[in-house]
């Protein structure tokens, strides 16, 4: 085959132009997947680094949950304080564990690994609130030291402490009725801590203005030594006469103040669960009662007030009283007549009721009144009871409550009153804070004249220093201790039973010039040896005795052991 010049020139040509490679088109196609890969690989980065600022400027601006709740736990109290500068209730710093769901990662692993360092935690209470994406929630407050490094140590993202203000009662359960207590916002619930906050307290926290700060320390009128003192008596009676309850109270006659007061079974302010149970109610100023024979100090008071009855008269108690198909008669009967004096030392129900009616039964409610036993007393403390009258104040009705029966009042109230009596005669309202003798002048009331005070502190020594006298074993060498016995029978279906008392016994001391009410309470007594009586004297007035003995010195009141033998002059 013969080719032509012409076709070899063309294929000549053909073979000498260069050919396409295909490695050469390959190197294209990576180089536009290169940038694809590039462009995604920026955008993720792009978009994880919007999601870290994100996160991060979370973490700048806490949730306004979270804002409040550090606002709320924050808030500080003032320290309480006794007389002398002790402290009763202060702020300490304590961690609370809290959570914010929605920035809980892994909500098992955070419930498995707080449940493993805090067993007491409820594990369902716990997954439920982490799985609510709340802004913020309370997981455990109150944690201790250990309990924090143990959950710190977790890692757990979402969850975190705040600092806040717990109450500490250095006392214990020694003065629980009168400081109260807070709740776990350290909120006051009960006693002076409850007072505060009504006062003012509650609205500087509203304004901001008792935010984490010092805040000037609210002094009362306890002592704190003699505080002690009570509460100790009141232990030691229940334990020797396996009572059910007891109260004392210390009152300054010239002055009003609460110089201590306790009511068994009581309260450790630091467990606040305590509070809440109704055996530990305080007795003194919530509790009502038929104070039984004490009131018998009232109805003498009232019927030498009324000029009808003289302190020279004398009544005849040699039989029963019977009125409206009742009859009424005393407990150790002289069964004859009675002078006033010893109406009173020998407590006598029918020579009372024979002076109440020579006054008047009118007479009697005024007086009553007049020195504040028919309506509520008013105190610092949230816990004022309202007294029990009777539905008609007829002549059944002001014949028991000559001598303490049908009538039920606090044993604060009880003491308020005596106090006027053996003062001077002036009615000063109670507080539990510092007074001053000028300001109490100013708020007090006179109530019965210096004429009946007096003897009626003649009858109240009279009643120690009497062999026969109820009140004998009160008595404390150089202290001139004055009172009066009450032994109530207590209620139960209706009925008075003989073998439940509500004993007390009503003092004040020294008596030639008093300076303080000493009132003692003790619920269902058990006599302290078989063959024993049961009654006041024989347990509520030796509770008084100790009390005088151990605490008269703390209050500046030396004994005097010339003058405690010298009669106190009464005129007749």
């Amino acid at each position: 085959m013969t080719m032509t010049v012409e076709t070899q020139s063309f294929l000549q040509v053909r073979r000498s132009r260069p050919r396409a490679s295909a490695g050469s088109i390959s190197s294209g196609a990576v180089k536009s997947r290169v940038y694809i890969v590039m462009m995604s690989f920026l955008l993720g980065f792009t978009v994880i680094g919007g999601r870290l600022a994100m996160l991060a400027q979370m973490d700048e601006q806490p949730s306004q949950a979270l804002i409040s709740a550090q606002d709320t736990v924050a808030a500080s109290r003032p320290d309480l304080l006794d007389r002398n500068g002790e402290i009763l209730a202060t702020d300490i710093k304590t961690s609370s564990l809290y959570a914010e769901p929605r920035r809980i990662l892994d909500v098992d692993e955070a419930v498995d690994g707080l449940a493993r360092v805090l067993p007491d935690l409820d594990r369902k209470m716990v997954q439920r609130r982490l799985e609510s994406r709340a802004g913020f929630v309370w997981l455990k407050r109150e944690l201790t030291p250990d309990q924090v490094t143990k959950v710190h140590n977790l890692g757990l993202p979402g969850i975190g402490f705040l600092s806040e203000n717990r109450r500490f009662y250095p006392g214990g359960p020694t003065a629980g009725h009168i400081v109260g207590s807070v709740n776990i916002d350290n909120q006051g619930l009960t006693g002076i801590e409850r007072h505060i906050d009504q006062q003012w307290l509650s609205d500087l926290q509203k304004l901001g203005f008792a935010s984490d700060r010092p805040m000037e320390p609210v002094k009362l009128a306890m002592d704190l030594r003699v505080q002690h003192v009570v509460r100790d008596e009141l232990v030691k009676a229940m334990e020797r006469y396996q009572a059910i309850a007891a109260v004392g109270i210390v009152l300054d006659v010239k002055t009003g103040e609460v110089v201590a007061m306790s009511s068994l079974p009581d309260y450790d302010p630091n467990d606040r669960s305590q509070a809440l149970e109704q055996k530990r109610m305080n007795r003194a100023t919530g509790g009502v009662y038929e104070m039984g024979s004490v009131f018998k100090t009232f109805t003498t008071a009232m019927a030498l007030d009324s000029g009808a009855v003289k302190i020279t008269d004398s009544f005849d108690a040699s039989r029963p009283v019977r009125a409206h198909g009742r009859t009424i008669s005393d407990f150790h009967g002289k069964h004859r007549i009675l002078s006033v004096p010893e109406i009173f030392i020998y407590s006598s129900n029918v020579g009372t009721i024979k002076m109440m009616l020579t006054s008047g039964i009118e007479r009697e409610q005024e007086f009553f009144t007049r020195i504040g036993l028919t309506t509520r007393l008013k105190t610092e403390l949230p816990e004022n009871a309202a007294p029990l009258l009777p539905p008609k104040w007829n002549e059944l009705a002001a014949m028991t409550i000559s001598f303490g029966h049908g009538i039920s009042v606090t044993p604060m109230q009880t003491a308020v009153a005596a106090a006027a009596l053996v003062n001077g005669g002036t009615l000063i309202p109670p507080t539990f804070f510092p007074r001053t003798r000028e300001q109490a002048k100013a708020l007090g009331t006179r109530v019965v004249s210096e004429d009946v005070s007096r003897k009626m502190r003649y009858l109240f020594r009279l009643n120690v220093t009497d062999r026969g006298g109820s009140g004998k074993r009160a008595e404390v060498p150089g202290y001139v201790v004055g009172g009066k016995t009450g032994t109530a029978e207590k209620i139960e279906n209706g009925r008075y039973v003989s073998n439940k008392r509500r004993n007390s016994f009503l003092s004040a001391f020294p008596m030639d010039d008093p300076r303080y009410v000493v009132l003692t309470v003790i619920d269902e007594p058990k006599p302290e040896r078989p063959g024993l009586p049961a009654t006041a004297g024989m347990n509520a007035a030796i509770m008084v005795s100790n009390i005088i003995r151990r605490s008269a010195p703390m209050l500046g009141v030396m004994p005097q052991f010339q003058d405690s033998e010298k009669p106190i002059e009464v005129s007749y």
